[in-house]
């Protein structure tokens, strides 16, 4: 088998070619123009730019590789997909032939489309087992009283929007929703949130969708979450074990600690 990285944005596809270097596996990489870090030229032994329309081009590359199975890391933001796209011809035909066009829709179609030229997309997470959250407390303080009501009440809300594809997270103040993720991503979320809380303290939950694809989309958290809450006021932070990953842990925990945030990792629905 020979594997290949479609890169977006963020750490998480540096992560993956560390982690397959490890197990002595070398990635052609496909890097997303419009996101992916440049420093992953410099990382990788094969390496391609293409264009985030280009389908064809990412096709053509990936079969001139030999690849046969493909991993997809690292954001690409929404609303980047829905606003800045230029498809490629077999992309235009491909969204034409869409029912819907939100994010799950999409890739999954273009998932397809890679098994069909005999390139197996695989789950994102296949090589950082170890990065994924464990059920429990990852942080030295606990939820208090006020923030175990609104994890719980966030979680019963985050779960809803992400049964429809809507976002994964939500805020949550005094067990009102004062916001709802969409195309924006969770960290403009947060900040949105705080201007609605006139200094009072949020609790953020960010969920898998309940059928999760694990080849994409994904629910990450890093050290940005943790500074995104920390300016907005935000004090508790609730995820899901097992179907949420964890970037630069130690740091992701230690400044946590430091801003006073407790984060908890609950077991998800399947």
């Amino acid at each position: 088998m020979k594997y290949a990285l479609i890169a977006g944005n963020g750490r998480f596809p540096f992560l993956v070619l560390e982690a397959a270097r490890g197990q002595g596996i070398t990635m052609t990489v496909a890097a997303i123009r419009e996101e992916a870090d440049a420093e992953l030229q410099s990382q990788a032994e094969s390496f391609h730019w293409i264009g985030l329309g280009e389908l064809s081009k990412l096709i053509d590359i990936l079969k001139s590789e030999n690849v046969t199975h493909a991993v997809m890391a690292g954001q690409v933001k929404h609303a980047q997909i829905f606003s800045s796209l230029r498809p490629d011809w077999r992309l235009a035909k491909l969204l034409l032939m869409l029912p819907r066009k939100n994010t799950d829709s999409l890739i999954g179609a273009v998932a397809k489309v890679l098994a069909d030229e005999g390139i197996t997309l695989i789950d994102s997470t296949a090589f950082l087992k170890n990065f994924m959250a464990a059920p429990g407390l990852l942080t030295r303080r606990s939820p208090n009283e006020a923030e175990r009501g609104d994890l719980d009440y966030g979680r019963g809300i985050a779960r809803q929007i992400a049964r429809m594809d809507v976002g994964q997270s939500v805020v949550i103040c005094e067990r009102a929703c004062v916001a709802v993720e969409a195309m924006e991503g969770t960290d403009a979320a947060i900040a949105r949130a705080a201007s609605f809380a006139n200094g009072r303290p949020l609790t953020v939950v960010k969920v898998a969708k309940p059928k999760q694809d694990m080849r994409f989309d994904v629910p990450v958290i890093g050290p940005a979450t943790i500074r995104a809450m920390r300016a907005a006021g935000a004090t508790a932070l609730g995820i899901d074990a097992g179907r949420t990953l964890l970037i630069d842990r130690e740091q992701l925990v230690r400044e946590a600690d430091d801003a006073g945030i407790a984060i908890e990792a609950a077991e998800s629905e399947a």
